[in-house]
């Protein structure tokens, strides 16, 4: 669910990640996206423990808003100097991560955590595909497809239907924020974009929100566990995220964060007792060798992909890309 995002040391100089030399500073860059992988996972299992008293809606809508808070403090966008269409790409941005977050949310309140991001994973899974066009992408497209027939076949089989559907529907919306993330990243400076759409996403989520919980999220101990949620499934994971591409590949980067079902699955055994069956854990192990296949993929393409010059397009962050936004819940 990671939050890459390009940032420089001033607003018109060209984002560069430096990258330390391999060795101790690959090892440590390996250690920090499995950090945020698991702040991100066991942020949501917390939050999940938060349903009985503030709701789903409330739950979301409180981690939403105290990220947006956090954000524009640390960040402070610069508002002006845009036009109507940069405002419309991070409106969009804004509101893809807004429905990005409510659904997932909807979805784990109704099915295990770990089988909710196995199936919100393939949005941003599928995307790749598309985005390689390449043979290879049908094998990844069918091993992830493997992966979903076996879960519905396992243990998993007694999934909440309306669950199972708001799971694939975050999973479409995470698709679209990766590509508005993009957008909205050329057109606004360092984490301007995000700020401003984690703002979108508290507007969206708040209302929704205080509908359905009222009051119960005034409550200082309420508040308090919002917050904590807040920090573990965005401040922490944006940090570490950050860091890590500073001294890992793209490529590399994008596979670790594939892993994203697996943690979470762990974290559904560890803090919610959602057991895992034999089947469940092969189920969620091929669609994690489908989301790195499909990135490595991506990152090749990106290798060989001529430029406008005619010479070869050298690596960017475009691989990393395709799983932008597990930080974001």
């Amino acid at each position: 669910m990671t939050s890459t995002s390009r940032h420089s040391t001033t607003r018109t100089a060209t984002p560069v990640l430096v990258r330390h030399a391999a060795g101790r500073g690959t090892l440590g860059g390996v250690g920090l996206v499995l950090a945020g992988a698991l702040s991100v996972q066991f942020g949501s299992a917390f939050a999940a423990l938060l349903f009985p008293r503030a709701g789903a809606l409330g739950v979301v809508a409180l981690r939403v808003t105290l990220a947006a808070v956090l954000l524009l403090v640390i960040t402070r966008p610069r508002l002006r100097g845009h036009s109507r269409a940069d405002w419309a790409v991070a409106g969009g941005f804004g509101l893809a991560l807004g429905g990005m977050n409510v659904l997932f949310y909807q979805a784990i309140d109704r099915i295990p955590l770990g089988a909710a991001v196995t199936l919100e994973v393939l949005g941003p899974l599928l995307l790749s595909v598309v985005v390689s066009r390449r043979a290879a992408g049908l094998l990844w497209a069918g091993l992830a497809l493997a992966g979903v027939c076996l879960l519905g076949w396992g243990a998993f089989a007694q999934l909440d239907v309306v669950g199972v559907a708001f799971a694939l529907s975050a999973g479409g919306m995470w698709a679209a924020y990766i590509v508005l993330n993009a957008r909205a990243g050329a057109r606004f400076p360092r984490l301007d974009a995000l700020a401003i759409a984690m703002a979108v996403a508290a507007l969206v989520s708040l209302p929704l929100g205080i509908g359905a919980s009222g009051a119960t999220l005034l409550e200082p101990a309420v508040l308090a566990l919002g917050l904590a949620i807040a920090i573990m499934s965005s401040g922490v994971p944006y940090t570490l995220e950050l860091l890590a591409l500073r001294r890992l590949p793209a490529a590399t980067f994008a596979v670790l964060t594939s892993l994203a079902p697996a943690v979470a699955a762990m974290a559904g055994y560890l803090v919610l007792d959602q057991g895992l069956s034999p089947s469940q854990c092969a189920a969620i192990a091929l669609v994690v060798a489908a989301s790195a296949g499909a990135v490595r993929t991506a990152a090749a393409e990106a290798k060989t992909r001529p430029s406008r010059g005619g010479s070869c397009r050298p690596p960017t962050e475009e691989s990393a890309a395709f799983h932008a936004g597990s930080a974001a819940h």
